[in-house]
């Protein structure tokens, strides 16, 4: 079995990110990045360097969530592969493009959510389905029964806390 890998990244983000769009309108995130050195010295102790710092690249729907996530001072990991490019001074630069991005859970601490993403069908215009003895199916019916869907989908609501104990308890019984 071959485990497919890409190239990692981890620092901390040195600058607000910004949200540009391409000219085929995809969303592009720019982040400048910095890692953290230091130097290991004979007596076991560690100094600290200064940072090195790179620029970080995101593309379309994840550079639009890694935006609202994301903020100066935040330490991260990333997945992607490093490409160079030419500046419009004609200088070539190393980004970082990155295709994941989360937040480094070993120095930032943070609650996970995890109710499935909304999927965009609701926002997305579908074509009328036509049958021989029917007329075509209006898009107040189609929305409506999105609507009805979706709120079948509601998560229940969180058990108290009264509740969740009894049933750790029973577990542990």
């Amino acid at each position: 079995m071959v485990i497919r890998t890409k190239e990692s990244l981890s620092g901390f983000v040195a600058s607000d990110p910004e949200l540009t769009f391409t000219s085929k309108g995809d969303a592009r995130l720019y982040l400048r990045v910095g890692q953290p050195q230091v130097k290991f010295e004979e007596d076991g102790t560690f100094t600290q360097l200064d940072p090195t710092f790179t620029d970080l690249v995101m593309f379309r729907r994840s550079a639009e969530r890694a935006h609202d996530q994301f903020r100066k001072g935040d330490n991260f990991i990333a997945e992607g592969e490093t490409r160079t490019y030419t500046g419009q001074d004609g200088a070539e630069r190393d980004q970082f493009v990155a295709s994941r991005i989360g937040h480094d859970n070993n120095i930032t601490r943070y609650s996970v959510d995890r109710t499935p993403p909304q999927r965009d069908a609701a926002e997305r215009e579908t074509p009328a389905r036509e049958t021989p003895d029917r007329e075509p199916a209006s898009r107040e019916t189609a929305q409506q029964a999105v609507a009805a869907r979706e709120a079948a989908l509601e998560p229940d609501p969180e058990p108290s806390a009264s509740t969740t104990s009894v049933q750790r308890e029973a577990v542990t019984r």
